[in-house]
């Protein structure tokens, strides 16, 4: 299940990323951060088991894992994740995210 929390202003606050979503039993969640017409940030928390099915976007995306294991294939190959650990999908391959255990990761997609 994805549950999509809608962002709370934050500008202008210090927070931590790894308090700013949380996980739920048997989900995905997403807490979009920003959203404008020539990008966004989102933050994810997968439960453990949990992922996204294979698809593909227009744009690179560079994630960032915060905490925990996740397996992100892209274009066919298999490529673990670890805390602190960053990869680029590119724009128009094919990816797909599963939760080794449970993670939370920032996504960060450029339009322009």
């Amino acid at each position: 299940m994805l549950e999509v929390l809608v962002a709370q202003t934050n500008t202008g606050r210090v927070e931590k990323l790894r308090e700013m979503v949380d996980y739920r039993d048997a989900s995905v969640v997403s807490r979009t951060l920003i959203d404008k017409k020539v990008g966004t940030i989102t933050l994810f928390a997968f439960d453990t088991g949990q992922g996204l099915s294979e698809h593909t976007a227009p744009y690179d995306a560079f994630v960032y894992l915060i905490e925990g294991e996740a397996e992100i294939t892209i274009a066919g190959k298999p490529n673990r994740l670890k805390e602190g650990e960053t990869i680029i999908m590119p724009a128009n391959q094919t990816h797909a995210l599963k939760a080794i255990q449970k993670f939370k990761m920032m996504l960060v997609m450029i339009r322009s």
